[in-house]
């Protein structure tokens, strides 16, 4: 089937936003400001640009447990999921599976049946849609399983985490504890105990993370390392091979990543809120302005990803084309998709059409997968 998209102004690879035609054929770009075909798709007024593509992405496990207890199967979650993803223009997903110590939502028998289920539905999902692994380092019971998805290939993305430090800081405050102790189905006081239990296998963790980051780098893997602290910690796991320095908690740390040439990921919530939701945390808007930020992710909320570009221009930190880089073309680039990221002949009809008229609120009204028409808004002229 072949779509002509007529009279749109499209974000071009170049940077410039020209009025042209894109000519869509087999699930591919076909041509550029070519009139060749008849009915087209009439896009007067509206922006033209590449699919988003989210790194990193955990909003599902809303759909997983939407409250605390309180299960769905993974298939109907992702299929929920889906439909999320491609009204906020999200193309391309890396769902963020937690594979932990914890029983439970991040537990193992959760991350095998979203694996399972993902498997299942691909034919079925419009968001072309991986796994971005997150490796809690204390899990050690896991390592060897894990090791055989790298190896099988189920794991597109790599990321080493460790949230034991922020549970430990919780066991005199039980209130607090309650929401990881009710993630993992566990009262508070067994809760606590795991979390003593697990901070025991301290030593074995240098050992287990190098030994799967190796693994990973014989795969081709990409590697992130989670919420690095300070830049001996950028340091150690920049030797490892995790090019991708995830959510930086300090100033000196993404200095320090630019430094070694690691590519720094920050969260599209962070730029949406103006700051991070932890106290902790740094603002995005402010590490982007530095130059300092590569990628923007949904981390916990996907309309964050589209509106958060534009949110950079609105307050001027960047132009339109060097924002939409940021949940496009690097993240694409970065994961290692060579065919999608920017609008261009023979790569990957991954678009969206914009209307933009209020810059306060841009609309999605046209999202368009593998050159598929995969969601429209109310009001969209086909």
């Amino acid at each position: 089937m072949i779509r002509r998209i007529s009279g749109a102004r499209v974000l071009l690879p170049d940077g410039e936003i020209n009025h042209q035609s894109v000519t869509i054929k087999g699930g591919l770009i076909a041509a550029i400001g070519a009139d060749d075909t008849s009915s087209p798709i009439l896009a007067d007024g509206l922006l033209l640009l590449p699919g988003i593509v989210d790194l990193h992405g955990d909003a599902f496990e809303r759909q997983l447990m939407p409250r605390p207890m309180v299960g769905f199967p993974a298939d109907i979650a992702l299929l929920d999921t889906d439909r999320q993803l491609l009204a906020n223009g999200v193309t391309t997903a890396l769902h963020g599976v937690t594979w932990s110590w914890e029983p439970g939502l991040r537990g193992r028998q959760a991350a095998v049946d979203l694996r399972d289920a993902l498997i299942g539905l691909r034919p079925h999902l419009g968001c072309d849609t991986h796994i971005h692994l997150r490796f809690e380092t204390f899990n050690i019971a896991a390592a060897g399983e894990i090791e055989a998805w790298l190896k099988a290939g189920y794991v597109k993305l790599l990321a080493f985490n460790n949230h034991l430090p922020a549970m430990q800081r919780r066991l005199d405050h039980p209130a607090k504890l309650a929401q990881y102790a009710e993630r993992a189905h566990l009262s508070v006081a067994d809760f606590a105990t795991l979390i003593r239990e697990t901070a025991d296998k301290a030593d074995e963790v240098p050992a287990v993370t190098e030994k799967l980051a190796a693994i990973a780098r014989g795969c081709g893997i990409a590697m992130a390392s989670h919420d690095d602290d300070s830049p001996a910690m950028r340091g150690h796991f920049q030797v490892l091979g995790c090019d991708l320095c995830e959510f930086p908690m300090t100033l000196e740390t993404a200095q320090e990543a630019r430094r070694l040439g690691s590519a720094v990921i920050m969260g599209a919530p962070n730029v949406l809120r103006g700051g991070s939701h932890q106290d902790r945390g740094i603002a995005a808007s402010s590490l982007t302005a530095a130059g300092l930020v590569d990628v923007l992710a949904s981390d916990y909320y996907y309309p964050a990803l589209f509106q958060a570009a534009f949110r950079l221009v609105r307050e001027d930190v960047l132009a339109l084309p060097a924002a939409w880089q940021l949940v496009s073309a690097n993240p694409a680039r970065l994961a290692g998709f060579a065919d999608r990221g920017v609008i261009a002949k023979g790569r990957r009809a991954d678009l969206i059409l914009v209307d933009d008229r209020d810059p306060g609120l841009p609309r999605i009204m046209a999202t368009f997968a593998g050159g598929r028409l995969v969601h429209s808004a109310p009001g969209f002229a086909r």
